[in-house]
């Protein structure tokens, strides 16, 4: 029996309507910018697997990072403990945030990083004696899967079947070319008329949306008017975060900056499931109380493991290095020449670029929804041909591991344009 099959009986996959999707294709190895299946196959990964492994697969130096922590402590309990990687998690990072980011809370994922920061917003003011229940998110956006993220996320299919259960959430426009004062206006208004203890936002990028982007300037603004309420901010930089956007965060295109962040994705090179929010000391203070109650009863099994905090360690002391940081230059500049190559095609409606992403909107006039029938012919023309990428509806986004080379790219770039030609 093959490993697929085998799959088959056993297993439950992600965002997959068995009955009707393809098998899946079991990989056997990676190294660098490629896989390869059971089969022998080999794939270039342009989309760093969901955008977890900016430093390629099978990274001997993340590698040699875990087994070195393996073999002193592999883990142990977060509650009435500490040990000496989280510790320096925290004081790498933290120099590397906005200053206002002074206090770091380890949990196991995006989604569940994220949760973190809804709860610290609503219950800030509950100790504080106030009751705020509204969180503002953007259309269209998307924050995780467990309930407060998937409440704050737009993308109406992955929550359809919760409706009426979440928390109020209340949605103002993204800040794209021509909508920014809809989009600051909207927000002077809904703050008017609710009791709103946060906003959250995708700065500067909408990856699950369809990398859909928008000016520093305009989130600059919407995070004004968010202080002037006293309303607090959320940086969702689970996918942006650790160099995506050209600079470590998105969040340091901006001149304000938010209360909290959100990480978690690149934060351990795709290696170990690791997640943080990170805090102002405002809203730690906010917690910090002789009344038990007032505590942030919130926590994780296998919060702040060692191991985890080893790879993310040696992530992050990666990403600083020149040859990496050369590297998201190199790919920018390889990204900014195929957009100017391709932007006149007339199947390009639109394509944009900020550091290692690339988007380019397919023009058609099928079925263009998130699963329709474009993405499924796009999807599987790219794996035909070897390269994985995962259409967002008729957008196509590149989002290759730092390590890719000049020639992976270029291959990567070719099948695009190829892809223009069949739809």
């Amino acid at each position: 029996m093959t490993l697929t099959e085998k799959d088959a009986r056993y297993l439950w996959h992600p965002y997959t309507q068995h009955k009707t999707a393809a098998p899946p294709i079991a990989i056997a190895r990676g190294e660098g910018a490629l896989l390869w299946d059971e089969n022998g196959k080999e794939y270039l990964d342009a989309i760093a697997s969901w955008w977890v492994n900016p430093f390629g697969h099978s990274n001997r130096f993340i590698a040699d990072a875990i087994y070195k922590q393996l073999t002193s402590l592999e883990h142990v309990l977060f509650g009435g403990f500490t040990h000496e990687p989280a510790v320096r998690v925290a004081e790498k990072l933290l120099p590397m945030l906005p200053d206002n980011q002074q206090k770091i809370f380890f949990s196991d994922n995006g989604s569940t990083s994220v949760e973190v920061a809804i709860k610290v917003a609503l219950q800030y003011f509950f100790n504080q004696g106030e009751t705020r229940k509204t969180i503002i998110a953007f259309e269209d956006a998307f924050h995780g899967d467990t309930f407060a993220a998937m409440a704050a996320s737009g993308i109406s299919f992955y929550t359809l079947a919760f409706k009426g259960m979440f928390i109020d959430v209340v949605r103002i426009p993204v800040p794209t070319p021509g909508r920014e004062q809809a989009s600051f206006d909207t927000l002077e208004s809904v703050i008017a008329a609710h009791d709103c203890a946060a906003f959250i936002f995708e700065p500067l990028v909408q990856g699950a949306a369809g990398m859909v982007m928008y000016a520093p300037e305009s989130l600059d603004r919407l995070i004004q008017i968010c202080k002037k309420n006293n309303v607090l901010t959320i940086a969702d930089e689970v996918m942006t975060g650790f160099g995506k956007t050209g600079k470590n965060f998105a969040c340091d295109y901006l001149t304000e900056q938010p209360d909290m962040m959100c990480l978690s994705k690149a934060l351990t090179g795709g290696t170990i499931p690791m997640a943080l929010t990170t805090f102002t000391q405002q809203l730690f203070d906010g917690f910090y109380s002789d009344d038990i109650n007032k505590a942030l009863f919130h926590g994780h099994t296998f919060t702040a493991n060692p191991t985890g905090c080893a790879a993310a360690l040696a992530s992050m002391e990666l990403l600083a290095t020149a040859e990496m940081q050369d590297n998201l230059s190199r790919i920018n500049q390889k990204h900014l020449a195929f957009q100017k190559r391709i932007q006149n095609h007339p199947k390009a409606r639109t394509t944009r670029v900020l550091g290692t992403i690339f988007a380019v909107e397919i023009a058609t006039g099928e079925d263009a929804s998130y699963y329709g029938s474009i993405r499924t012919k796009l999807y599987n023309f790219f794996i035909e041909n070897g390269v994985i990428l995962r259409p967002v509806g008729n957008i196509v986004y590149i989002l290759p591991p730092y390590v890719m080379t000049n020639a992976q790219l270029e291959k990567v770039y070719t099948i695009v344009e190829k892809a223009l030609e069949i739809v």
